[in-house]
C-alpha cells in the first residue's frame, strides 16, 4: 500500500474515532482542589413537593452543607407523571427550583432522563432555556463529567427497554432524535466503551435511570444486563448508580467489584415491594424515601444512604491502593 493510501486510511480511522467520541459531550467540573469529591444522589423526585419530596430536599440541604458537596446527581424521572409539557411548563419551577432551596444545593445538578420524562416533552428538559430559568440545571441524554479524581458517565437508558416500544400501553413516548433506536443504542454503547477505555480517572462511575440489578418493583433490566453490564465489567467501573425503583439499595456484582446503587426514593416510595428471590449480592435495601451521598478521595469511597429524617441507614466503604490511584 502506497503512502497516499495509508494516509487516507489513517484519516478515515481518525474521522471514525472523532465521530464516536464526539457524541458524548464532556463537562469539566471544578472541585475544591483538596483531593476530595463529594456529591448527593437523588432520583424519581418531581412531585411539586408531595410524597415527602420537600422533606427529602430539606435533609439533602442539611447533609449537603455538612459535607460541603461539589454537585448533585439526579437519576431521572425528574417530573411526574409525564415529564414536562415544554420549556415554559411551571412544573419545572414547582418541582425543582422551589423545592431544592437550601444554600448547599445551589450547585450544579447533573440530570439524566427517566422513562416518565420521555412521556412528556423530553427535548424540553435538554433545552438550554431551562438553564436561564435555573442555572443549576444540566440535562443531556448521555454525557461525561470530569471531576478530577473521578469521571462520571451519564447514560440514557430508556431507549434500551424494549417494552416502551413494543407494549407502551396508554403512554406516548417522545423518541425524537432517538430513532432508529437500534442505531442509537449501538452508537451510544460504542461511545461509552471508547470513553471508558480512555479514562485515566481513579474512580469510574456510570449513572443511568434504570437498574442493572434490583430486588424491587422493576427488578433487573435485562436489556442492560445483556448490553451494558459487560462493557462496565470489562472497563473497571467502580459504581453504577440508578433510580427507577422507588427505594434505596446496594447490590454487589458477583463477577466484578462493581457496586449497583439505587437512589430512586426522592418522593413516592413503594413500601413492601421487594423480590427476595432475586437477592444475590444484596447488601442493603430500604423501601422508604431518602437519598444517597458519595464521598471520594484518591484512595477511598464512602457511600451513605439516608432516610427522610436524615438518619443514616447504611454506610459502605471501599479503598484502593494509592499506587493505583495515581497511575
Amino acid at each position: 500500500m502506497g503512502s497516499y493510501h495509508k494516509t487516507m486510511v489513517l484519516l478515515v480511522v481518525l474521522l471514525i474515532v472523532c465521530r464516536i467520541s464526539a457524541d458524548l459531550e464532556r463537562f469539566e467540573q471544578t472541585t475544591k482542589g483538596d483531593g476530595t469529591l463529594r456529591f448527593l444522589v437523588v432520583g424519581d423526585w418531581g412531585r411539586k413537593g408531595e410524597f415527602n419530596q420537600s422533606r427529602v430536599a430539606f435533609q439533602m440541604g442539611r447533609i449537603g452543607e455538612k459535607m460541603d458537596i461539589d454537585f448533585v446527581v439526579s437519576t431521572g424521572d425528574n417530573f411526574y407523571d409525564n415529564g414536562l409539557k415544554g420549556v415554559e411548563d411551571p412544573n419545572f419551577v414547582d418541582s425543582f427550583t422551589d423545592i431544592y432551596t437550601a444554600k448547599s444545593l445551589q450547585k450544579q445538578w447533573f440530570n439524566v432522563l427517566g422513562n416518565h420524562d420521555y412521556r412528556g416533552d423530553a427535548v424540553a428538559q435538554l433545552s438550554p432555556l431551562l438553564r436561564k430559568i435555573d442555572s443549576r440545571w444540566l440535562c443531556l441524554r448521555s454525557f461525561i463529567v470530569n471531576a478530577e479524581l473521578a469521571e462520571l458517565f451519564f447514560v440514557d437508558t430508556s431507549p434500551f427497554v424494549d417494552e416502551y416500544f413494543t407494549n407502551p400501553g396508554d403512554h406516548v413516548y417522545d423518541w425524537r432524535d432517538v430513532s432508529p433506536v437500534k442505531t442509537y443504542i449501538a452508537h451510544l454503547l460504542k461511545d461509552l466503551e471508547l470513553a471508558l477505555e480512555n479514562s485515566k480517572a481513579t474512580w469510574k462511575i456510570v449513572v443511568g435511570h434504570h437498574a442493572i440489578r434490583s430486588v424491587s418493583h422493576h427488578g433487573d433490566t435485562l436489556e442492560l444486563v445483556d448490553q451494558l453490564l459487560p462493557i462496565l465489567q470489562a472497563n473497571d467501573v467502580d459504581l453504577y448508580i440508578n433510580g427507577h425503583d422507588h427505594c434505596l439499595q446496594r447490590i454487589s456484582d458477583t463477577k466484578s467489584p462493581i457496586q449497583f446503587l439505587t437512589s430512586g426514593a426522592g418522593s413516592k416510595a413503594w413500601r413492601g415491594d421487594v423480590n427476595t428471590s432475586n437477592d444475590q449480592g444484596l447488601k442493603f435495601f430500604y423501601d422508604g424515601q431518602g437519598f444517597m451521598s458519595v464521598d471520594l478521595t484518591y484512595t477511598h469511597v464512602v457511600i451513605i444512604f439516608y432516610d427522610v429524617f436524615g438518619s443514616i441507614l447504611h454506610r459502605w466503604t471501599m479503598s484502593k491502593p494509592l499506587l493505583h490511584s495515581i497511575m
